[in-house]
């Protein structure tokens, strides 16, 4: 019976483990997992979600304090237009997070940066151009593009100095979605190094509709890999969503995958980001707890747990400190259900807003628990302490679990 440990990741010259650890944010999936990852031989993933924030977290720097202070005369305003972030600020907070990592980076294998085109920060196409170079001078191995067509992404880092030598890979949901994003960034003369596929079982903001459920990971894959055969196109694939033991790896694995991607087991390791109360509602969720639902103000569905202190939340939105989903005319869905809740209950100190969520505020404070669909097995992974709560388990743990394991089996901790 062949372990994911029989197989390789090919990616030009480097030969790597084929565990790929996904890139949760916001700071979520953290340097120390992502170091880890690289250090057993796989590819571990950061994100760039909210970056100012996160470095000041790691930095004590003060982006967020300074931003809001310089807008804070606009904070009783619906109107957002008016908040901008500094360019050159987000590219120096995104060169402290990935030089960083990359300093302490050791062993064979690779740092990965998630980045999400719908972070649009009230200017979409220059915040991510920002970004993304900024991801490059800094030394990332590679971009995994996210949350978004990016139909123009390649574009935007065409004339960088390291746009042939970053390795460079899509995140989709179909075929369609792939074929639209080689299309229009064919005129780079650039293939993507890898496209991930991400399946309806995926943890937070899936590329489907709400009948998400009528969709196969098996299926869409097969059907991208048969169309790249056919184009002679070759495009290494990594799978993701739902993959939760070695054995479903190696499943892929024969059916002509790369590599795969996998986050869920992670978000319960010492190296995530996650804080341990919330990692302990990870582990006593049940099945019924996991819910798909429209909260998101980026209009992507979103699967969570559906206890988490995020839904129904009436905060106020928190634009000028945060302000990451503001879209190009300074607009967001949760500020247009706050104002209509406010409008609808004059006078009260705080109101409900069930149909949308303060993403910003609510991932900064880790009360908006986004989660995979077997988020109900976690607690079949690990032990139970005398006091009721669940061992934390390593990422190296984990990681070797994926590796070795055979007969759909789960090594528990020592």
């Amino acid at each position: 019976m062949k372990r994911v440990d029989d197989f390789r990741l090919r990616l030009g010259k480097q030969e790597l483990v084929p565990i790929m650890v996904g890139g949760m944010g916001v700071d979520i999936s953290t340097s120390a997992l992502s170091l880890e990852a690289a250090r057993l031989g796989g590819i571990g993933h950061i994100s760039d979600a909210m970056v100012p924030t996160v470095a000041d977290r790691r930095f004590n720097t003060k982006y967020v304090k300074n931003k809001l202070q310089q807008y804070k005369f606009n904070v009783a305003n619906s109107d957002k237009s008016v908040v901008q972030f500094d360019l050159d600020l987000l590219a120096e907070a995104t060169k402290l997070h990935v030089g960083s990592t990359m300093e302490a980076k050791r062993g064979k294998g690779l740092i990965f940066i998630n980045c999400m085109e719908k972070l649009t920060m009230n200017g979409p196409k220059e915040t991510l151009r920002v970004r993304l170079r900024a991801a490059l001078d800094a030394g990332i191995d590679g971009i995994t593009l996210a949350a978004g067509l990016h139909l123009g992404s390649f574009a935007l880092i065409e004339d960088h100095p390291r746009f042939r030598d970053a390795k460079l890979g899509i995140i989709v949901s179909s075929l369609r979605a792939l074929q639209l994003f080689l299309k229009k960034n064919g005129r780079t003369g650039r293939l993507p190094d890898y496209v991930v596929v991400e399946g309806p079982l995926a943890g937070g903001h899936l590329g489907f509709g709400m009948d998400w459920a009528e969709y196969d990971l098996a299926t869409i894959v097969a059907e991208i890999r048969d169309w790249l055969i056919a184009e002679k196109l070759d495009i290494p694939l990594i799978p993701a969503g739902g993959i939760f033991t070695g054995s479903d790896a190696v499943n892929f694995l024969e059916m002509g995958a790369s590599a795969v991607q996998v986050a869920t087991r992670f978000t319960v390791t010492h190296e995530c980001g996650l804080p341990e109360k919330v990692q302990q509602e990870y582990f006593k969720a049940t099945e019924d707890d996991i819910e798909v639902n429209q909260l998101s103000p980026t209009g992507y569905p979103m699967r969570m747990i559906k206890h988490c202190p995020a839904i129904g939340d009436g905060i106020r939105p928190n634009c000028e400190a945060y302000g990451y989903l503001l879209d190009a005319k300074g607009s967001c869905a949760y500020i247009e259900a706050y104002n209509r809740e406010v409008a609808a209950h004059p006078g009260e100190r705080r109101v409900k807003v069930w149909d949308k969520t303060c993403l910003c505020t609510h991932m900064r404070n880790f009360d908006c628990w986004t989660c995979g669909h077997y988020t109900y097995r976690l607690k079949d992974t690990t032990r139970r302490n005398e006091d009721g709560s669940y061992q934390i388990l390593s990422a190296e743990h984990v990681f070797r679990d994926y590796q070795f394991s055979t007969d759909n089996t789960i090594a528990l901790p020592e």
